[in-house]
């Protein structure tokens, strides 16, 4: 099965995407409401903790499925597919904005490792968004100093996010 044949299926079949992107959510809503004030507390941060991760992972790689498909394969926007598109982002942004009302993301264990993640990602794909779009040609006409300077700076910004990604012991890590 390729991951084309798996998300024709999820969109085929999307009562399992629509539970899971809204119970994220609701989660997080009741969560807020059961513990208001109290999101810094064990069973609370876990429990956004758990919430971050499960909504973070498929949020992130519908974000990067979509700069991929945008910018490499050139989709269009009225092709994009709402389940497995837009939902999982939808869902993300508001599972967080509802975690980040009763708890501060420096108190939940683990968001720093998938801030980092994000960052890298983000510094990656803009990398080899501007390999695919330099040619030889416009190489030729970029001086070679400034091509090296952006290349080690798109670097360093990976470089920070892996940090942040695999660092052990920071504030709000596990």
């Amino acid at each position: 099965m390729t991951l084309r044949e798996f998300f024709t299926l999820l969109a085929a079949n999307p009562e399992i995407l629509i539970f899971f992107f809204v119970a994220c959510p609701l989660t997080a809503l009741l969560a807020s409401w059961l513990g208001r004030g109290e999101g810094h507390i064990t069973p609370w941060k876990y429990l956004y903790s758990s919430l971050v991760y499960l909504i973070c992972i498929p949020g992130i790689f519908a974000v990067t499925l979509n700069v991929y498909l945008f910018l490499f394969e050139r989709q269009s926007v009225f092709d994009m597919d709402l389940w497995t598109q837009v939902l999982p982002i939808v869902s993300m942004i508001l599972t967080l904005l509802l975690i980040r009302k009763n708890v501060s993301f420096d108190q939940v264990p683990g968001f720093g490792k998938i801030h980092g993640l994000m960052v890298m990602i983000g510094a990656i794909l803009v990398l080899m968004w501007l390999v695919d779009r330099t040619h030889i040609i416009a190489i030729s006409f970029i001086p070679f100093y400034q091509v090296i300077l952006g290349f080690l700076v798109l670097l360093g910004i990976a470089m920070i996010g892996w940090r942040k990604f695999s660092a052990n012991g920071a504030p709000g890590q596990v």
